[in-house]
């Protein structure tokens, strides 16, 4: 396939209808959605043309919801980069966002999966913990204030974004049917192609992922220009 986004991302949305209107409880469909979110990681890492792929995991206002729900959804987490670390794939993973709000023991986990999967030169993923996309520009702003810049860019704030490991986003799928962007990597998401499938995230599945690719290939993207 050519004329692929080199940078790829995801709002991971509907875990919880997606169970109750199967009748399950509302911590398996987080359960399916991250066994849907390592399958997703698999299959972008075979396609050589995606170089980054970001995931939209656990926001900044996820922590209004039940304790309970957040502890599910932390334990998923954790599961989930326990099998990646077992695995030897050639993808290198980056965590963006306050991991200083997670427990020790999780933000020790992530900081090793970091560390070890730092040399890989395969698919860059971008996993969204504790993350919002307006803190991400503050954060950039505040860096940029400690080192005294007198006059800052466009492109100074972009090198300093939690994000400035990886470029703009060219593909922006989120699913659930929900048409917004709920705080997730504003600053990068200023030219992308939007995607809106109806269905919830844990029906997302490598079939649909290349029917969104197609998708893609046929938007004409201008940059603002003609």
């Amino acid at each position: 396939m050519q004329n692929l986004p080199t940078h790829i991302a995801f709002i991971m949305d509907g875990n919880r209808r997606w169970a109750k209107r199967r009748g399950l409880p509302r911590d398996y469909g987080h359960k399916k959605g991250a066994e849907v979110l390592a399958d997703t990681i698999k299959n972008l890492a075979n396609i050589k043309e995606i170089k980054f792929a970001s995931f939209f995991a656990f926001s900044t206002e996820n922590w209004k919801r039940d304790e309970s729900e957040i502890s599910a959804i932390f334990s998923l987490v954790d599961e989930v980069f326990s099998k990646f670390e077992k695995q030897n794939l050639n993808i290198r993973f980056k965590m963006v966002g306050d991991l200083s709000k997670f427990s020790p023991e999780l933000q020790q986990k992530l900081i090793k999966i970091e560390e070890n999967s730092k040399n890989n030169d395969g698919l860059t993923v971008l996993v969204a913990l504790s993350y919002g996309g307006r803190e991400d520009v503050v954060f950039a702003v505040n860096k940029l204030m400690k080192a005294k810049k007198s006059a800052v860019t466009s492109e100074d704030i972009a090198k300093n974004l939690q994000t400035a490991c990886a470029p703009d986003i060219d593909f922006l799928i989120r699913t659930s049917g929900e048409m917004r962007l709920s705080n997730f990597m504003l600053y990068k998401l200023a030219y992308s192609e939007l995607y809106f499938p109806k269905y919830a995230w844990p029906s997302f599945n490598k079939k649909r992922l290349l029917k969104a690719l197609k998708i893609y290939k046929k938007r004409n993207r201008r940059f603002g220009g003609n």
